[in-house]
């Protein structure tokens, strides 16, 4: 691995004040290698370039590591991990299941828990929308998985009462939020500052009010 990614990737986490330690540093270095190499055959992301990677997956996935809580989480339409992998690293005692119906994305993602050693990891192939929860979750994260409307509609029954959807998205979606603000006035959107990107990214935090669970 170049050893300016390994800074660049460090200056990063300092720089959203991140306490990352040097073997969850590692890790996030190994996740990024394989990314690379896997992006090669399979197309998991349009970014090819390992730099820019570290920028806007890396990175962007970890700047909304403050606003993580609870102890279960799903990441649906993960793709390549983002921002599962990242997350689950950074927190090893919570417990994120990943979810995607594309075969050749789990795959992969069943080499990097492997790879990793992540076993808070569970990784699924499925759509949401036929996939059965037994336990609900704390927390729906999505990275640019759908709109709002369809994120809530189409999730909520993955989330407990009280849990949170975390969606990430680009630019500020006022569109999106005015389609979900009658439904869900339980609405927050903080604007996220990404190390060496200057493109907007904002997360949008919605409540699930208790008896919304069901679709």
């Amino acid at each position: 691995m170049d050893p300016g990614l390994s800074a660049q990737l460090r200056q990063g986490c300092e720089e959203l004040q991140l306490p990352v330690d040097g073997g969850q540093h590692q890790q996030l270095l190994d996740y990024l290698a394989l990314l690379a190499k896997w992006n090669r055959a399979y197309n998991l992301t349009a970014v090819r370039e390992e730099a820019q990677m570290v920028t806007r997956h890396l990175l962007d996935s970890l700047a909304v590591a403050p606003f993580i809580s609870g102890q279960r989480l799903i990441d649906v339409g993960t793709g390549g991990g983002l921002p599962g992998v990242p997350l689950a690293i950074l927190f090893p005692g919570r417990s994120f299941d990943l979810l995607d119906s594309n075969g050749k994305k789990t795959r992969f993602l069943f080499q990097v828990k492997t790879a990793l050693g992540l076993d808070n990891i569970a990784v699924h192939q499925a759509r949401v929308e036929s996939f059965p929860v037994a336990q609900p979750y704390d927390a729906v994260l999505s990275r640019a998985f759908a709109s709002l409307q369809d994120m809530v509609h189409g999730c909520r029954h993955l989330l407990a009462p009280g849990g949170r959807f975390l969606a990430m998205k680009g630019a500020l979606p006022a569109g999106e939020l005015a389609s979900v603000s009658a439904e869900y006035p339980e609405c927050e959107v903080y604007p996220l500052r990404i190390p060496g990107l200057r493109e907007q990214r904002h997360l949008v935090a919605i409540t699930q009010r208790p008896g919304l669970c069901q679709p």
